[in-house]
């Protein structure tokens, strides 16, 4: 469960980037983020991975404390958690192969497992003939595929993704989104966007921000500003 209870957040030039919101998202959640461009959608994913700090207010993922002033867990966090992002951050000088292996390196998982869980996350994401391609050779909805595969290894428990279809044309949107329903009831899935046609037709649960504040909270919600 993910808990923001009366969270404040000023930056030191004085902007405000969220005013006192409190939510909470259950387990295994399909959650859309909504808002014009510094509504402060960002600003909540960034907090959730403890990324950024809250001026005030309390943050509670699963048995994380984040505001906490002596929590020393942000490694642990970061492993329950995979991040997606509009511009990919594949690693351009590794293969599909190792760019969606990577995290399991950093943990000293044997090279057996890693075989194991890469090959189903590239068969989740429909790049099982592409594991030794580097990403100079992939389209950008593959490259926002290896993205999805190395967010979801390791079983994490969270995913987090900002703007996945922003810079994808609208088809291979629809294409990166089917990946995401394949893991709905399986994962807590929040996803940051401006797609209309997409959160209108996924009808789950929204959270529409405004100027730092959260306006509406509908548990089977379309676009609205």
């Amino acid at each position: 469960m993910i808990v923001f209870d009366k969270v404040t957040k000023k930056f030191p030039l004085g902007n405000t980037a969220l005013s006192d919101i409190s939510f909470e998202i259950d387990d295994n959640q399909f959650v859309f983020l909504v808002g014009q461009s510094g509504a402060g959608k960002t600003s909540i994913l960034k907090m959730i991975t403890q990324e950024i700090r809250p001026t005030s207010g309390s943050i509670i993922v699963d048995d994380f404390d984040l505001t906490d002033k002596n929590f020393s867990q942000k490694i642990a966090l970061r492993r329950k958690i995979g991040i997606i992002f509009q511009d990919f951050k594949v690693l351009v000088d590794k293969n599909v192969f190792e760019n969606i292996a990577v995290s399991l390196k950093v943990i000293n998982a044997d090279q057996s497992e890693i075989k194991a869980k890469v090959r189903r996350a590239l068969e989740l994401v429909g790049l099982s003939k592409k594991e030794l391609v580097f990403p100079v050779q992939l389209s950008a909805g593959e490259l926002q595929r290896v993205a999805i595969a190395r967010a979801v290894i390791g079983d994490r428990d969270i995913i987090i993704a900002d703007e996945p279809t922003g810079n994808l044309d609208p088809k291979t949107s629809w294409d990166i989104m089917k990946i995401f329903k394949k893991l709905e009831g399986k994962r807590t899935i929040i996803i940051a966007t401006h797609n209309t046609d997409i959160v209108n037709s996924f009808q789950k649960r929204v959270l529409v921000l405004k100027d730092g504040k959260i306006i509406k909270d509908q548990r089977k919600g379309g676009y609205e500003l």
